[in-house]
C-alpha cells in the first residue's frame, strides 16, 4: 500500500506557545463568621461556590489565605504571597482585621493588582469608601443561587480587567497619592528566611541561569512556562528573548519580548531589545520610531541614545550594502546616504556626551565620524580630534576598572585601527582576541564592524590586516550549529500486545517505513540538518533511522531518565527486545550525548505529564533554532487532545507559525 503524504504551507501568524496562568491570592475570613447583625455567613461555601470558580475562570491559579488552619509562623507564607501574587482579591463583607491587615501589607508593597469584593454590609469603611468595589449578593449566608451566575461573571470580568491593567492605573492609595514612590524589585523583599517560594524560587533561577549560560533558549522557555507567578514568568520570557538574540533568531526573540510587553510595557530593557530585533528584521521605520519613544521616555539615559545610534545605523548599513556588490559600489552607495548616516552619528554623540565613560557610545560615533569623513563630507577636525581623546580616555578608564572586559579592550583595539599606524593596531587585536576566551559571539560582533569598514573601503591594508587576526581567532572557536533545517517528530508508538483498538500495529511497520522515507526525501533531509525527537519504539525510531541514513543529525530529548524510558518506551510491544537494539543502534550514531529533561530542567511540576512536558521541551528547541527552518513531520491518526504538548498542539504550532507540516496520517496509510 503507497504512502499518504499531506504536506502542508501556509502563511506565518505570531503568538505565543502556551500563556501563563497568572496567581491569585484570597485575603478573606475562614468557615462560618457573624455579620454584624449576628447572622452567620458560610465564606467556605463563597469561597467554592463564588470566587474560585470566578477567578478560575478569568485564567488565574488560586490560593487562599487559610491563617486559621496553618500552624506556627503562618507570617512567613502570607508576606511571600502578598509580595508575589499577581492579584490579591480582598473580600471585605466583615471587618475582619487579618484581611484588613494583609489589604494594607499589599498597598504598601505593589501599585497594583488588587480586587476589593464583598457581599452585603450597612456601612462602608472610610478609608477606601470611594475604592470601586464589586458586591455580590447572599442569601442565608451563602451565595444567592438567582444570582451566582451573574456575580461570578462579574468577578471574572474585573478580575481580566484588573489583570490587564497590570502596568497602567495604580490601585493602591499609597502609590497613588505618592506618585513619586517606586515600588521595590520583589527579589530585595524576598525573606531572609528559607520558606517553600524562595526554595523554589533559587532551584528555578539556577536552573534558568545553566540553561542561559548553555545558550539554550528551548529549555529556559520551559521554565519561564513553569513559573508560579508573573514576576518569574517575565523573567524568564525576557531571558529566553535575550539568548535567542544573542543567537541571531531576530524574530522569535521578537516574539517573548512582545509577550512580556503586553504584560508589563515599562520595561526599558525589554523595549531596548525589542528595538534591536526590528532592526535586524529589516523593519527600520519600526525600530526608528521604538527608540524615538525610548530617548522622549529617558531623555538623560545614555543607553537608550546608544540604542537609537545602534537602530539607525542598521538602517543606514541597510540602503547600501549589497551582496555580491564591489566595494568601490557600496562606498558610492553609503556615500550617497549621508542623511542616514548623520542620523545614527547624533544619538550615539549624545550618548557618549551624556555619560563620558560610555566607550561603546564614544567608539561607534568615532567610527561613523571618520567614515563620514572618508566618504568625502566635511567633517570638524577639532571636534574630532577631542572625540578621539574622550574615547581614548573611556575606553582606558574601563580597562582600569575591569582589566578582563573584552568590550574595552575590543574598543581600544578599534580606536587604533582608526587613527595608528599599522603596527600598534594589529598589537591591540592581538590582546583583545585573546580577551574574548574564544567567544565566538563576542568575536563575530567585532567582525562585523570590521567588514563595514573593509566594505566601504576604509584603510584597507590595515583593515584587511585585523581582520585576519579576528578571523583566525574565530576559526579556533566553536560557532553554535546552525542547521539547514530542523525536523520535528511527533508520532503514535508501535502498539503494545494488549492495545485494545490497533493504532499502530506491527505489521505495518514497512508502510510507515516507506512513508517516513518518502516524507523526507519530498523535504530535502541531508547532511546539516538536524533532527529533534525522544527516541520511542514505533515513529520515533523509524524517524531516527531514515535521518541518519541520509545524514540528518538526530538529537534525542528524553522525558524520562534513560532506564526507565526505555522501559516503558521502547520494551512496549512484543518484539520489544528488538527495538531495545534499534534504539541502542540509534545511539551509537548520535553526535550530540542523549539530553535527559530532569537533568536539564529539573522534576516535573506538580500535575505535569512527562511526555507532553517533553514535547514542550522538544518544540521550543525547534523552533529556537530559527522558526522558518521548522518541518514537523506525524505519524499520526489526528486523534487525542490539542492540550499543550500533544502531538495535535505541535501540528498546529509548526503549520500557524511556518505552515510546514507533513502528516503520514495513518488512517489513510492502512
Amino acid at each position: 500500500m503507497g504512502a499518504d503524504v499531506h504536506v502542508c504551507v501556509e502563511p506565518r501568524s505570531s503568538g505565543n506557545v502556551r500563556a501563563m496562568k497568572p496567581h491569585a491570592f484570597l485575603a478573606m475570613p475562614f468557615g462560618t463568621k457573624p455579620d454584624a447583625d449576628g447572622k452567620p455567613i458560610d465564606f467556605n461555601r463563597i469561597y467554592e461556590e463564588l470566587l474560585k470558580p470566578a477567578l478560575e475562570a478569568a485564567g488565574l491559579d488560586v490560593f487562599r489565605a487559610d491563617e486559621e488552619q496553618r500552624a506556627g509562623d503562618i507570617r512567613m507564607d502570607m508576606f511571600q504571597e502578598l509580595l508575589v501574587a499577581d492579584l490579591v482579591v480582598a473580600d471585605l463583607t466583615l471587618d475582619n482585621p487579618n484581611v484588613w491587615y494583609e489589604l494594607g501589607v499589599r498597598h504598601a508593597l505593589r501599585a497594583r493588582g488588587v480586587l476589593l469584593v464583598q457581599g452585603p454590609r450597612a456601612t462602608q469603611p472610610f478609608d477606601i469608601y470611594t475604592d470601586r468595589k464589586l458586591r455580590y449578593r447572599l442569601k442565608d449566608g451563602v451565595p444567592d443561587p438567582a444570582t451566582l451566575e451573574a456575580d461570578r461573571a462579574a468577578i471574572t470580568k474585573m478580575a481580566e480587567a484588573t489583570l490587564a491593567a497590570w502596568s497602567g492605573r495604580k490601585v493602591s492609595p499609597v502609590y497613588h497619592l505618592l506618585p513619586h514612590l517606586q515600588e521595590p524589585d520583589w527579589r530585595t523583599l524576598l525573606l531572609e528566611q528559607h520558606n517553600e517560594f524562595s526554595d523554589a524560587q533559587e532551584r528555578w533561577a539556577s536552573r534558568m541561569e545553566v540553561a542561559r549560560q548553555r545558550g539554550r533558549p528551548g529549555d529556559i522557555l520551559v521554565l519561564a512556562d513553569e513559573t508560579p507567578t508573573r514576576a518569574l514568568w517575565l523573567e524568564g520570557k525576557t531571558m529566553a528573548g535575550t539568548t535567542l538574540l544573542r543567537l541571531k533568531q531576530f524574530e522569535f526573540a521578537l516574539e517573548q519580548f512582545d509577550a512580556v510587553l503586553d504584560v508589563d510595557p515599562t520595561r526599558k530593557a525589554v523595549r531596548e531589545k525589542k528595538a534591536i530585533c526590528l532592526g535586524r528584521l529589516g523593519r527600520s521605520e519600526e525600530a526608528i520610531e521604538w527608540v524615538r519613544r525610548l530617548t522622549e521616555d529617558h531623555p538623560d539615559d545614555p543607553e537608550s541614545w546608544a540604542l537609537a545610534g545602534r537602530v539607525n545605523k542598521d538602517s543606514w548599513i541597510q540602503r547600501w550594502a549589497q551582496p555580491g556588490a564591489s566595494t568601490s559600489a557600496m562606498r558610492a552607495a553609503a556615500a550617497a546616504e549621508d542623511a542616514a548616516l548623520r542620523e545614527a552619528i547624533d544619538p550615539y554623540h549624545a550618548a557618549f556626551i551624556r555619560d563620558p565613560s560610555h566607550y561603546y557610545s564614544g567608539i561607534n560615533a568615532l567610527v561613523l565620524r571618520m567614515v563620514q569623513e572618508h566618504l568625502g563630507d566635511t567633517v570638524d577636525k577639532t571636534a574630532l580630534a577631542n572625540l578621539q581623546g574622550g574615547v581614548l580616555w573611556a575606553c582606558l578608564t574601563a580597562q582600569e576598572r575591569k582589566p578582563k572586559d573584552y568590550w574595552a579592550r575590543a574598543s581600544l583595539a578599534e580606536l587604533f585601527l582608526l587613527v595608528n599606524p599599522k603596527e600598534s593596531a594589529l598589537r591591540e587585536y592581538r590582546t583583545a582576541v585573546a580577551a574574548a576566551n574564544k567567544d565566538w559571539f563576542a568575536l563575530d560582533s567585532t567582525r562585523q564592524t570590521l567588514t563595514l569598514l573593509r566594505d566601504l573601503e576604509f584603510r584597507p591594508e590595515e583593515t584587511a590586516a585585523v581582520l585576519d587576526i579576528v578571523d583566525r581567532e574565530i576559526a579556533r572557536s566553536t560557532p553554535p550549529f546552525a542547521p539547514r533545517q530542523v525536523f520535528l517528530f511527533s508520532g503514535h508508538m508501535v502498539d503494545a500486545p494488549d492495545r485494545p483498538k490497533p493504532r499502530f500495529p506491527a505489521e505495518k511497520l514497512p508502510i510507515a517505513t516507506a512513508a517516513m522515507a518518502k516524507a523526507l526525501d519530498q523535504l530535502g533531509a541531508g547532511a546539516g540538518d538536524l533532527a529533534l525527537t525522544q527516541g520511542a519504539a514505533g515513529g520515533d525510531l523509524l524517524f531516527c533511522e531514515a535521518c541518519q541514513e541520509r545524514g540528518v543529525r538526530v538529537q534525542l530529548l528524553m522525558p524520562l531518565e534513560e532506564p526507565e524510558f526505555i522501559e516503558r518506551s521502547v520494551l512496549v510491544s512484543a518484539d520489544g527486545e528488538s527495538w531495545r537494539q534499534r534504539y541502542f543502534a540509534v545511539k551509537a550514531k548520535l553526535q550530540d550525548p542523549l539530553r535527559i529533561m530532569p537533568d536539564d530542567l529539573g522534576p516535573l511540576p506538580k500535575g505535569a505529564n512527562a511526555f507532553e512536558r517533553c514535547n514542550l521541551w522538544l518544540l521550543y528547541t525547534a523552533l529556537a533554532h530559527g522558526i522558518d527552518k521548522v518541518r514537523f513531520v506525524s505519524l499520526w491518526d489526528g486523534g487525542g487532545s490539542d492540550g499543550p504538548g500533544g502531538t495535535a498542539h505541535m501540528y498546529n504550532e509548526v503549520k500557524r507559525r511556518t505552515g510546514q507540516v507533513t502528516w503520514l496520517d495513518t488512517r489513510k496509510l492502512w
